[in-house]
């Protein structure tokens, strides 16, 4: 296995100075991913709830901010409520509030918005003093666009001739799928695929990596030193590193160790936890020193400065990744974040073998 390089003069590494305290203690607002890091469809995830709790009650804020448009905030609260950990419709910030506001920019208050999706989308436009409405046949004076489980080809043939006469046309978030308990299906990115693709036009976006999301995030909360927690690189990593905030990985959802190996510049986390349990301790520094040896002038086959994580240290020579444990019980994620500063720290611009550092981790 090898690794995406990253981009021409990438320089972001996690950190070589730890957390002098536990993450909770350094940021105000932990501004929290739902699916994959609070819960797995209805079940909570592993050490979540009580991980939650312990920060909360340390003083730290907890924001839940979803890139799904389906369900109203008060929804979304309830089942977090649920599982165990309170919560209130203004701790929760969706894509489609960062869409509706993205509409109300666009047209005048109470002008009618073509849906296309679900009750979420409905009472974001509502809060903005926007008129749902369902049909091109309505005079809508604009089309937004949300993941729900029963949207069907009726919604996306009146969005496709809406947008086709020239509407402005926006889009909660454009993930191409979604997790269920079954596997991943076609998200909100996929259906969008359908209107692009009768009409031509690409929606304006809202959700999560881009920073609409982030500035309604910032607004909702009020967050002074946010900390963004999630398990994907491609929209909760992203969209920390596009509004300049520093973030969390949790490797309770989608992202795995190669993935995360091969991260570009704008997905790579400033921390890494195996779940919640990492925002109540300190997080260690990762440390470098110059290799012995280097190629000749520190050509990408020499070897690369050794990386150091608790009792592990990880170095590239050769276009290998190493990965090395000092004692036997060495913790997994020290060596995860030696091998990441590793790999991201390599100027070479051929791929990393990353295929014996892995073994190391699972080892």
């Amino acid at each position: 296995m090898t690794t995406s390089e990253p981009r021409p003069g990438a320089a972001r590494v996690l950190p070589r100075t730890g957390t002098p305290g536990a993450l909770h203690e350094e940021y105000d607002t932990a501004l929290l991913d739902l699916d994959g890091v609070v819960y797995t469809g209805p079940v909570a995830v592993p050490h979540a709830v009580e991980s939650l709790l312990a920060a909360r009650d340390a003083g730290m804020r907890l924001a839940y901010v979803t890139n799904n448009a389906a369900r109203p905030p008060s929804v979304v609260a309830a089942h977090i409520s649920e599982l165990g950990i309170p919560a209130d419709a203004s701790e929760v910030v969706t894509s489609a509030q960062a869409a509706a506001r993205l509409v109300a920019e666009r047209v005048p208050e109470g002008a009618a918005v073509l849906v296309v999706g679900g009750a979420g989308l409905e009472e974001a436009l509502r809060e903005r003093g926007l008129r749902p409405v369902r049909s091109a046949e309505d005079s809508p004076a604009a089309v937004v666009q949300g993941y729900a489980p029963d949207v069907d080809w009726r919604q996306l043939a009146e969005a496709s001739y809406a947008v086709a006469a020239g509407l402005p046309y926006i889009a909660s978030n454009t993930d191409l799928t979604i997790p269920t308990a079954r596997g991943k299906a076609p998200g909100n990115g996929a259906l969008v695929n359908v209107v692009r693709t009768a009409t031509g036009v690409d929606p304006v976006v809202a959700g999560k990596p881009l920073l609409p999301m982030h500035r309604e995030t910032i607004r909702r909360t009020g967050a002074r030193r946010p900390l963004v927690v999630g398990d994907r690189l491609d929209t909760d990593i992203e969209g920390a590193v596009t509004g300049g905030v520093d973030s969390l990985l949790v490797l309770t959802g989608v992202t795995d160790a190669a993935q995360l190996l091969a991260a570009p510049a704008h997905q790579r986390p400033t921390w890494i936890a195996e779940d919640l349990r990492g925002l109540l301790v300190p997080h260690p520094a990762v440390t470098t020193a110059d290799a012995a040896a280097e190629g000749p002038g520190g050509e990408p086959d020499g070897v690369g400065p050794v990386w150091r994580c608790g009792d592990w240290s990880a170095r590239v020579a050769g276009g290998v990744l190493e990965l090395s444990a000092g004692v036997a019980e060495a913790d997994r994620i020290d060596g995860l974040r030696a091998a990441c500063a590793a790999a991201w720290g390599h100027p070479g611009e051929r791929p990393l073998d990353v295929r014996k550092a892995l073994e190391a981790l699972e080892g």
